[in-house]
């Protein structure tokens, strides 16, 4: 036997490569959905901002919250809009009439995290935003 044959390192990279390449691609996957479950939060809290402040001012309108709603769905609108799994928007104020009553607007959507086929994470982004009517 050659002594030499049993020091040849021919094909050690590519065996090191098959055996992390999996995992690099599950880490950067899951990168990429955590990335996308951020991006609808961000979208979510800036839809409410813009639907609580659409109620403040809006107070003698008479729709009881329903520009409001507009205004959340109108600020999300790369969210799905309606079926299962769709965005969920609730006004609630304490009286409608009153300047300086609570105006709280909540949105509910919800995700998941899938890596490869399996759920890492799951659930609903929900955000709140409360204002005083004008």
């Amino acid at each position: 036997m050659r002594p030499t044959l049993l020091r040849n390192e021919d094909g050690q990279a590519a065996a090191e490569m098959a055996l992390i390449l999996p995992l690099l691609a599950a880490i950067l996957l899951a990168i990429a959905q955590f990335g996308i479950a951020f991006n609808n939060y961000i979208t979510l809290t800036d839809a409410t901002r813009a639907g609580a402040r659409k109620a403040a001012v809006s107070r003698f309108v008479g729709d009881n919250g329903a520009s409001a709603e507009t205004a959340v769905r109108a600020s999300a609108s790369n969210l799905k809009q309606s079926g299962p799994g769709a965005l969920v928007v609730d006004v609630k104020a304490t009286n409608w009439t009153v300047p300086g009553s609570d105006v709280t607007v909540t949105a509910t959507y919800p995700f998941s995290i899938n890596i490869l086929g399996w759920t890492i994470a799951g659930g609903d982004l929900t955000s709140t935003t409360k204002e005083r009517l004008e």
